[in-house]
């Protein structure tokens, strides 16, 4: 009887023992769970920012569904065009700041990073800036004075709200030559140095940016790198520099690619700027961002007009995978990785180079739809 006692607690206490086990190791996977990111800013949190672009359209509030996917996937803003010099100042002197003031209201009340774009653009500045009233080219001292004010007044208003700026656009060529923009051709490379040196008197605590595309060309690597050093050595503020990344399935080749971070991280932080990945083929078959390049429309050049094969779809992700592998690997260099664009529907590769096509070069897709590469992305940061 007695035996049959102590065998009965033993079974009891076992009981228990078992009872609790499965409690803890169930709230375990609970935890777990929960603690699994959902979104990508939550997975790149500790990374860098990862962020967006937002157009005219989101930030006027006519798109809800797509400033939802930004409020609950990017914790960094950046504006598409509403910043660029020839938006923000028409003619001399009339500053349109409305819709540029409700995406830095934006930011701050999502807890956002901001960051400007874009300071000095030869391609989108306003004609006025470079000709007096009769239609002649200005003299030195008038456009540097024109740069100043519109950078201070620009840069000025946002003083310790903008974060980052893009202070200069694209001044380099392929080659590592400069661009003959008509800043260039005014003020020759000064006007780079007139640049940064206003944006920084503007706002000493704002981080300042080189901004340019095909930056994994050894050529443009070479010039950015020696332009950077001597304005740095000149004591010049230049905190970083962004690498535009308008990528395709097969270019650029992503060793280049991890080269220029590695020597732009050198000079100070890098930021990867205005990512989107092409499925559609180049008239050129390079990685080019020349705005003004335009090219006929041609069936061949819009081959998925009805959605992506399967086959394509996974190229995509793996892409996507290998160069956030990358930037994974090199964050300690890097502050910001920003997507150009929140969904397919609005990116500007719709149109550029050839008008009218087709592009799928997004994490969303046209219904606002996170696309499987979405998920592995999560995993990938998760692991690191």
């Amino acid at each position: 009887m007695l035996k049959r006692k102590k065998f009965s607690i033993f079974i009891l206490l076992l009981s228990v023992f078992f009872t609790f086990y499965s409690c803890n190791t169930n709230k375990k996977s609970v935890d777990n769970v929960d603690s699994f990111p959902t979104s990508l800013k939550e997975a790149f949190k500790d990374k860098f920012y990862i962020g967006t672009t937002l157009n005219t359209w989101q930030i006027s509030g006519r798109q809800p569904e797509e400033i939802k996917v930004a409020k609950e996937n990017f914790n960094s803003i950046v504006a598409e065009n509403i910043m660029k010099s020839a938006r923000i100042q028409p003619k001399e002197g009339e500053f349109n700041f409305s819709l540029a003031d409700e995406l830095v209201n934006f930011g701050e009340e999502n807890n956002m990073h901001i960051h400007g774009h874009t300071l000095i653009w030869h391609s989108q500045a306003p004609d006025w800036f470079f000709v007096d009233e009769d239609g002649n080219t200005v003299s030195k001292e008038i456009l540097t004075q024109r740069m100043k004010e519109h950078i201070h007044m620009v840069v000025g208003r946002y003083k310790g709200r903008i974060h980052s700026w893009d202070v200069v656009n694209e001044a380099i060529e392929d080659d590592g030559s400069y661009r003959e923009s008509k800043f260039y051709k005014i003020l020759g490379e000064d006007f780079i140095k007139l640049a940064f040196e206003f944006a920084h008197e503007a706002d000493p605590d704002a981080e300042l940016y080189y901004n340019d595309y095909s930056m994994s060309n050894p050529g443009k690597r070479n010039g950015v790198v020696k332009m950077v050093e001597k304005l740095q050595n000149d004591g010049v503020a230049v905190h970083g520099i962004g690498m535009q990344g308008h990528i395709g399935l097969g270019h650029p080749d992503i060793r280049e690619f991890e080269k220029s971070l590695q020597a732009y991280g050198e000079l100070g932080k890098v930021m990867i700027t205005e990512l989107d990945l092409s499925v559609l083929p180049s008239p050129w078959g390079d990685a080019g961002a020349e705005i003004s390049d335009n090219y006929e429309y041609e069936d061949k050049m819009n081959p998925f007009p009805d959605g992506l094969p399967e086959d394509v779809e996974q190229q995509f992700t793996k892409r996507y995978l290998e160069f956030f592998e990358l930037f994974l690997k090199h964050q300690d260099k890097i502050s910001r990785v920003a997507l150009w664009g929140v969904n397919d529907g609005n990116s500007w590769k719709n149109n550029w180079p050839v008008r009218g096509r087709t592009d799928y070069p997004l994490l969303f897709d046209r219904e606002n739809n996170a696309k499987p590469v979405v998920k592995e992305l999560i995993e990938l940061a998760s692991a690191k």
